[in-house]
């Protein structure tokens, strides 16, 4: 076995011709336009949107939420355009039923109940098993989708994607407000997961079978739901051919969403050719460490230190973004998408993450209703569109 010194990852020298294909899921809160609060109208704007997008568009964990979702997509270019459409299609469907659709990880404005949770036997399975904690457990995530069909591969890639998720909570984190107050964190969405069991890091399994068998002891304690579908940050989705990963908060700027998908599939490729090449399962990041860097991510973003899981450093966030994308760059390259990844950064840079777009709003309105609408704006226009 050919393991290389983790806190030096050297970039993978070969990349698939042809890109593997991506896709995205967003989810959305469904918020009045004069109150910013939430409305539980989620099948009401499904079928509306439905109309248009058919099942690209679904119900999520509570009725105040959508989620709408792109079909495979080869190239960043495709991806946006999909994006677009969809996003134009759920917006439309909500200003039809008197809403607003709000792309934040958390509501900053009023909150959640149980009684208001979506119409599924696994949401109402799981407001049994985790009862109090779900009082108020309505968060909005991007999901992105990289198609990778050999589940053994698929094991040993999670081992090699775990230290770079919380770059991805502090590069993605847009939920700094929760029921109308500043929490002090950027990303309260990674917080508020973090309570649970059953999400977070996916654990370290050094084949499927032991991948397997943790979701089942896990399974039989009631941490998790269903073995088969777990919701680790990772996962390999049950259903489709692709590895899943389920970090980050949702993003109103669509070049955003497009330039992060980019970003991660160049990390599945790279840890898929390490796998393959050098027979490397991935670093063994201790799960103590890699919570610690969740936290820290999740309180400060893109503008904060954080703890690099790798190599156990405070390093800024921009610094480990630029170690991310050295040690992905062929593949980035290759696929066309090393301009799209430098643009994000380079607004990161400028403007900071969605939190500091949020607070900025916040300051030079009425507190956390003027963020609400600032999202509300971005999130029809699929840009921010603050001063920068």
């Amino acid at each position: 076995m050919n393991v290389q010194d983790p806190a030096h990852p050297r970039p993978a020298t070969h990349v698939p011709a042809r890109p593997p294909t991506v896709g995205v899921e967003e989810e959305y809160f469904l918020v009045h336009p004069a109150t910013r609060r939430m409305e539980p109208a989620g099948a009401e704007v499904v079928a509306r949107a439905g109309a248009v997008l058919g099942d690209l568009v679904t119900g999520e964990f509570t009725q105040y939420q959508i989620e709408g979702r792109t079909p495979v997509c080869a190239t960043s270019g495709e991806l946006r355009a999909e994006l677009t459409r969809v996003r134009a299609a759920t917006v439309a469907a909500a200003r039809d039923a008197g809403l607003r659709l709000c792309a934040s990880g958390t509501p900053a404005v009023g909150g959640g109940v149980p009684d208001d949770i979506g119409d599924h036997p696994r949401y109402r399975a799981g407001a049994d098993q985790y009862r109090a904690l779900l009082d108020d457990f309505a968060i909005s995530a991007f999901h992105a989708h990289v198609h990778l069909p050999d589940r053994e591969v698929a094991v040993l890639v999670t081992n090699h994607l775990r230290p770079w998720l919380p770059l991805l909570v502090a590069m993605s984190a847009n939920s700094p407000f929760h029921q109308g107050r500043d929490t002090g964190y950027a990303s309260w969405r990674a917080v508020m997961r973090s309570g649970f069991p059953c999400l977070g890091p996916p654990p370290y399994a050094a084949s499927p079978a032991e991948h397997q068998r943790i979701a089942e002891e896990m399974a039989a304690s009631e941490a998790m739901l269903e073995p088969d579908m777990p919701f680790w940050d990772v996962r390999l989705n049950p259903r489709l051919p692709t590895l899943e990963i389920r970090t980050m908060d949702v993003l109103p700027d669509i070049d955003d969403t497009v330039a992060l998908t980019a970003l991660i599939r160049a990390l599945v490729v790279t840890a898929e050719a390490k796998v393959l090449r050098d027979g490397d399962p991935g670093p063994r990041t201790g799960g103590e460490l890699l919570r610690a860097a969740y936290w820290r991510a999740a309180r400060d973003g893109w503008s904060g230190a954080g703890v690099d899981a790798l190599s156990g450093r405070i390093l800024p966030a921009p610094v480990q973004a630029e170690r991310l994308v050295a040690y992905v760059r062929p593949a980035l390259e290759e696929y066309g998408d090393l301009e799209e990844v430098a643009a994000f950064l380079r607004r990161l840079t400028e403007r900071g993450c969605g939190a500091r777009l949020q607070r900025a709003a916040a300051a030079m309105g009425a507190g956390p209703g003027a963020a609400v609408d600032e999202v509300i704006a971005a999130t029809a226009a699929g840009r921010w569109a603050l001063p920068r």
